[in-house]
């Protein structure tokens, strides 16, 4: 029996102001932090209050709107000089993709903006701010569709009776709706599957513990969650059938970085022959960077991993590392579902192939 509760919005338009759901509160609340700005915006990219690259680039689009609308209403129509509203609105810009470095929808949903500012060029700010709402707008509806196209196509590779393990939270709170690899779940419930899901904690931040397990919850689809360190121990006993994650950057070459402790997973994957899926849209695809090492790999606070909001675990001064996502090479990866079909084996050319010439990014 599916659950009749209204589903959370990762992000919506509320009162002129761009409203998410604040997701280190979850599971324990429901609550949503307001942003009217590009600087509030980005803040709550920084901190984690959005996360997930789909959700990134819309929200950081949303950003750009936002600072549009205050800017506009800061100066009369005919201060459209481009020193009394442009300048400003790409410094605004800069700030947003300074948020998070590895999640290259960041930079795509930004660049898609930019664009459409510089074909704004001497149109009144009030007539550009409302463009580039509208923008915004249809950036958040394409990514809803977007993920429901891939659940389709990613949903055929999903067996009746499927065991699937999957790490971090790539489901509608990653996204603006439905999700990428959880999607795919999603929508192979939806056609009548009996799936049942592995969710690891993923640590530090237990996007895994806090997000995904409650999302699928929420829809009664039967979900187990499993320590980081004990997904190993279940694919050695022929519990998981299938792995499915999402993607926050893939390279040119296939190497596809997303949340740490993903590569580890792959090689275990190889190890015990078990396929390894990714799920994610064409503008996590990033054609302009060759291969896994040069994806920028951001490091967050220590505090992520010594502890968990009010308590601490770890002795005070201790070293920390804090990688917040590693690259698995295009090699252990059996296939990449995108919108535009699922490329196997994952090669360059596979992925170039996706691409037509009217696509930008």
């Amino acid at each position: 029996m599916r659950s009749t509760a209204r589903p959370v919005e990762t992000l919506r338009w509320e009162d002129g102001r761009l409203a998410l759901i604040d997701q280190r509160a979850l599971p324990l609340e429901a609550r949503y932090v307001l942003c009217d700005s590009a600087r509030t915006v980005a803040e709550a990219i920084r901190s984690m209050v959005v996360r997930g690259a789909p959700a990134i680039g819309c929200a950081a689009a949303y950003g750009v709107a936002l600072e549009a609308r205050r800017l506009a209403q800061l100066m009369p129509e005919a201060a459209g000089a481009p020193e009394g509203f442009a300048e400003p609105l790409q410094q605004a810009i800069a700030l947003l993709a300074a948020a998070r470095p590895t999640a290259v929808n960041l930079a795509w949903a930004l660049e898609r903006m930019r664009r459409r500012l510089d074909a704004l060029a001497g149109r009144p700010p009030p007539d550009i701010a409302g463009a580039l709402l509208q923008e915004a707008h249809v950036i958040a509806a394409e990514d809803v569709e977007i993920n429901r196209r891939m659940g389709a196509i990613g949903a055929a590779l999903i067996a009746d009776g499927a065991r699937v393990l999957t790490h971090c939270n790539a489901g509608a709170l990653a996204t603006a709706g439905h999700g990428t690899a959880l999607g795919v779940i999603r929508s192979a419930v939806a056609a009548g599957k009996r799936v049942s899901v592995i969710a690891d904690e993923t640590r530090p931040f237990l996007q895994g513990a806090r997000l995904i397990a409650w999302e699928l919850l929420q829809e009664n689809i039967p979900v187990a969650l499993v320590a980081d360190a004990g997904a190993g121990h279940l694919m050695s006993r022929g519990e998981v059938d299938l792995v499915v994650v999402g993607a926050d950057r893939v390279a040119a070459n296939g190497d596809t970085a997303n949340k740490v402790g993903t590569y580890t997973l792959a090689v275990l994957a190889q190890r015990h022959r078990v396929p390894f899926y990714v799920v994610c849209p064409l503008s996590t695809i990033d054609l302009s960077t060759a291969s896994g090492g040069d994806i920028p790999i951001e490091e967050r606070p220590a505090e992520e991993v010594t502890g968990f909001r009010e308590t601490r675990w770890a002795p005070a001064g201790v070293a920390v590392r804090n990688p917040a996502f590693d690259v698995t090479p295009a090699e252990l990866i059996t296939a990449i579902v995108t919108e535009r079909g699922i490329v196997r084996p994952v090669t360059a050319s596979g992925l170039r192939g996706l691409f037509r010439a009217d696509d930008r990014g």
